[in-house]
């Protein structure tokens, strides 16, 4: 027969024998935590003595005890105040996760590009990638669809010495975006292209739940305007383009490093960046 208390019941620690040790976790800033009583969930914006602010999606801000009552990813833990020098010394990284160049200038810039549907889009990348891509070389155009691409090619083909790697929305199967893609791949220009793509909607979902202190993204019916949805979703204003990009700029502040990112997105970029600087093989075109 189990013994649920052990041999002593009258032995110290009993209740507490079998529950799960809840971690300490430094609250640095950003950092996405639960409150367990009540399920707040929010980003860390500061610590006041022994209080810790967080803030969640829609910008209300509440101040909380320091120490247990947290969970993160469903697992308890303890907030504790950062080390001052845990991070002297360090080697530093970019947002991408790469070894950061000491007094790195941007080099010159390839012929290679990458190009990226939508301002958003380039923005998210320029964010996360962009110390990396000045350090190689690489510039990121803005593409405002894909169905402009063909056009864009044909007035400056890519060539063996200036490879295109193209990043596009929602490139599922059956798509009209991965039907364009598959022609262009095709023609004349496939050699010295890539296009790749991830599955989402909008490059929004490409930015993690967790880090906007959220369990998933709103589902929006059919018919409406996903954009427009999310923010109605959310209880943001959503009446005019000036409100959706007031949104973005919300959304991508919650983006600090390629953990706030989707995975799927992330090997997708890298492959691109991979291919527009891989040397040369024999030199010439």
């Amino acid at each position: 027969m189990d013994d649920r208390y052990g041999s002593d019941v009258l032995a110290k620690g009993w209740r507490e024998r079998g529950a799960k040790v809840a971690a300490d976790v430094a609250a640095e800033k950003d950092l996405v935590v639960e409150v367990a009583v009540d399920g707040f969930c929010g980003a860390v914006t500061r610590i006041e003595g022994g209080q810790v602010e967080l803030e969640d999606y829609r910008g209300r801000r509440r101040l909380f005890p320091m120490g247990a009552g947290f969970m993160i990813d469903g697992e308890p833990v303890r907030l504790v105040h950062p080390a001052r020098s845990a991070a002297e010394g360090a080697t530093k990284r970019t947002a991408s996760g790469s070894f950061a160049v000491g007094d790195s200038r941007a080099r010159t810039a390839l012929p290679s590009r990458i190009l990226v549907e939508g301002r958003h889009d380039a923005e998210l990348v320029e964010k996360v990638w962009g110390d990396d891509l000045r350090v190689e070389g690489v510039v990121v155009e803005y593409l405002q669809g894909v169905d402009l691409l063909e056009e864009l090619l044909a007035e400056a083909p890519p060539r063996r010495d200036r490879r295109y790697g193209v990043l596009v929305d929602h490139l599922v199967p059956g798509s009209k975006e991965t039907r364009i893609v598959e022609q262009i791949m095709r023609g004349p220009h496939g050699a010295h292209l890539r296009i790749v793509g991830h599955p989402y909607i909008d490059v929004w979902q490409c930015v993690t739940p967790a880090a906007l202190g959220i369990r998933a993204w709103p589902q929006i019916p059919r018919g409406t305007d996903w954009k427009t949805g999310i923010c109605r979703a959310f209880g943001w204003p959503a009446e005019s383009q000036t409100d959706i990009a007031h949104a973005w700029k919300r959304i991508l502040s919650r983006v600090k490093s390629y953990r706030d990112l989707e995975p799927t997105l992330l090997g997708r970029v890298e492959e691109l960046i991979d291919f527009v600087t891989e040397p040369i093989a024999g030199g010439g075109r």
